[in-house]
């Protein structure tokens, strides 16, 4: 265990903080004698994984947690379905790939979201037509409070948009250590989302493919949003509102434009983007920190910004956006 220890590169904004503890665990066994050690119950216990969907607002008091459990695992198939177990540290991305690599289908438009394997089902990630909730058989996770194992099923986790019971009722209380997905052996293509259907044709795709599509999703998220690596950001910082279909209909009086997406039980999703664009809030930049140029639901930290600057240019944002829509826009990053 370290002290006093810096976690700018432990989080995807690269923002100055520090931990008063720190350590780094690669096993469940590890981590179970860490939370049953009587020398640190009384330390409050932070866990930070790949820290690509965290604003850290501050130094961080207490014994930051880095669960780096790796390994993947091929548990089982059938002739429909094969079932992959990997270690919640694993890198999301890379596990993708391993997907692709070997022919397993459900994760391919997936492609290139920052974090890790533990973090997906915590955050119920999604794009271009996609949920992990679709794929999540069994979520591995211990106690923080008694270093008990417990498994959640898919069905248990209460996935819902961008949301599960990590987030909500059992925030802060376990630990996510591995996770098994049932993926398809036979795929089955979902290209209607987005661009995907046009860069497939760009790259002159004869016979579509996972890999093929797996492709077309990095070509499309390199074009519009920044690495993390080259310039500090979280993906997409707010999450797409759903409004009455009423109030939809409302505001496509003034705003002709404004797209829409039926989600069902007479309610319509609205791109978060497309609302903080037009609140004129794309390729703004206030010193360090800014909307990124090209997509406006990506908050950035040029080098030197604070998290209490970036929280405080998205609290601008949700107050410009609701007095010009309406609309209460809700954040994807978790604030510390």
């Amino acid at each position: 265990m370290q002290q006093n220890v810096s976690l700018r590169n432990l989080n995807t904004f690269g923002l100055e903080s520090e931990a008063r503890f720190f350590i780094e665990v690669d096993s469940v066994n590890a981590l179970a004698e860490i939370l049953k050690d009587e020398t640190l119950k009384a330390i409050p216990k932070f866990i930070l994984g790949g820290g690509s969907n965290v604003l850290l607002t501050k130094h961080i008091d207490a014994l930051v947690i880095h669960p780096n459990i790796k390994g993947i695992t091929k548990i089982r198939e059938d002739d429909d379905f094969v079932w992959i177990h990997a270690g919640g540290g694993e890198n999301w991305h890379a596990f993708v790939l391993y997907c692709v690599e070997n022919q397993y289908a459900g994760i391919e438009n997936l492609s290139l979201i920052p974090g890790t394997v533990g973090a997906a089902p915590m955050q119920n990630i999604g794009a271009y037509g996609v949920e992990i909730k679709e794929v999540v058989e069994t979520v591995e996770t211990i106690s923080i409070n008694t270093a008990e194992i417990r498994n959640f099923s898919s069905q248990e986790c209460r996935f819902s948009y961008r949301e599960s019971i990590f987030k909500t009722d059992l925030k802060g209380e376990y630990i996510i250590t591995g996770v098994v997905f049932r993926l398809n052996k036979k795929a089955q293509f979902n290209i209607e989302y987005g661009d995907i259907q046009k860069t497939l044709q760009e790259m002159e795709v004869e016979d579509i493919s996972i890999h093929a599509i797996s492709e077309a999703v990095i070509r499309i998220r390199k074009s519009k949003l920044p690495d993390p690596a080259i310039i500090g950001n979280a993906g997409s910082f707010f999450k797409n509102p759903e409004i009455d279909k009423a109030q939809f209909d409302e505001l496509k009086k003034d705003f002709e434009e404004l797209p829409g997406y039926p989600t069902g039980e007479n309610k319509i999703k609205v791109p978060a983007g497309w609302l903080i664009e037009k609140a004129g809030w794309k390729g703004y930049r206030d010193g360090p920190i800014g909307v990124h140029e090209r997509q406006a639901l990506v908050l950035v930290n040029y080098g030197g910004g604070s998290g209490e600057g970036i929280k405080a240019l998205s609290e601008k944002i949700l107050e410009s956006v609701e007095s010009k829509f309406g609309i209460q826009l809700t954040t994807e990053v978790n604030f510390v």
